[in-house]
């Protein structure tokens, strides 16, 4: 199932029953999983894993080392899970002695001429849309949805079930369960139809709702918001997710869009 025309470093470990398009190029310490497809005119740099049944299109290059000055030539890698799929042109570097590598999970969509910079940490059952830019050290949880077009900033932090609406530029953390929109990014609610497909009943999908509401919506800095919900909503996993997150924040979180405001990076 290779191609002739196709090269293979002979240190390169493929499983027996993946499949190699013609004109691509496979460099050693790379390992491959089983029933995965490798289109044309890919090129798979040292350092790669990739893992069960992925699909890689025409012009992907994954494994390239990190766009970093400080990078030093150490020796890190690049994550791929099973059954994901990554679209023509999209480029994924790999670690850097941060991280040490760069990771995308199971079941994810990375489409056409996205790319995913150096330590970025990418949860399972993501998908991020057409020309998606995602900087170093970007960590997204899982079931996130970045929109086309959309660049992410180094060092941010995605919450899981979060949609980021397309032409989005992201240069504070995303919290959990809800839709980022507008310019600047601000919070558009809590994203009920993601959560909804994903079999989130209306009851959970409300006590989301009425944590945002004191967050965003009742004039409190974080610190007062945050005590009020810990004292006046009963424990859940979400309760405690969207709490631990903003307290966690590295970059402080996107606002409440109001007319006039300005984004003061």
């Amino acid at each position: 199932m290779i191609h002739p025309h196709t090269y293979i470093h002979q240190n390169a470990k493929l499983a027996t029953n993946v499949k190699v398009d013609p004109f691509t190029v496979i460099h050693q310490n790379v390992e491959i999983g089983e029933g995965t497809w490798i289109g044309s005119n890919v090129t798979i740099m040292e350092g790669a894993r990739i893992g069960k049944n992925c699909r890689i299109f025409p012009g992907a290059v994954l494994a390239a080392i990190p766009q970093d000055l400080k990078y030093d030539g150490e020796e890190t890698t690049v994550q791929i899970g099973d059954n994901t799929t990554i679209r023509e042109f999209v480029t994924i570097n790999r670690g850097s002695n941060d991280r040490w590598t760069t990771k995308v999970g199971s079941n994810c969509l990375i489409m056409a001429y996205s790319h995913i910079a150096h330590d970025c940490i990418i949860g399972n059952n993501c998908v991020l849309s057409n020309n998606a830019t995602l900087g170093g050290h970007v960590r997204v949880d899982d079931w996130v949805w970045i929109a086309g077009v959309s660049a992410v900033h180094q060092f941010v932090h995605i919450g899981q079930h979060a949609y980021i609406g397309g032409g989005s530029l992201v240069s504070k953390d995303v919290p959990p369960y809800i839709k980022a929109v507008r310019n600047p990014l601000s919070y558009g609610g809590v994203n009920s139809v993601g959560l909804k497909r994903r079999g989130f009943q209306l009851e959970k999908i409300n006590h989301i709702l009425d944590i945002y509401r004191v967050i965003f919506n009742q004039g409190l800095n974080t610190t007062q918001a945050l005590a009020l919900i810990e004292e006046e909503f009963p424990a859940s996993d979400e309760r405690d997710e969207i709490v631990t997150f903003i307290r966690e924040s590295g970059r402080g979180i996107i606002k409440r869009f109001t007319k006039g405001n300005t984004d003061e990076d």
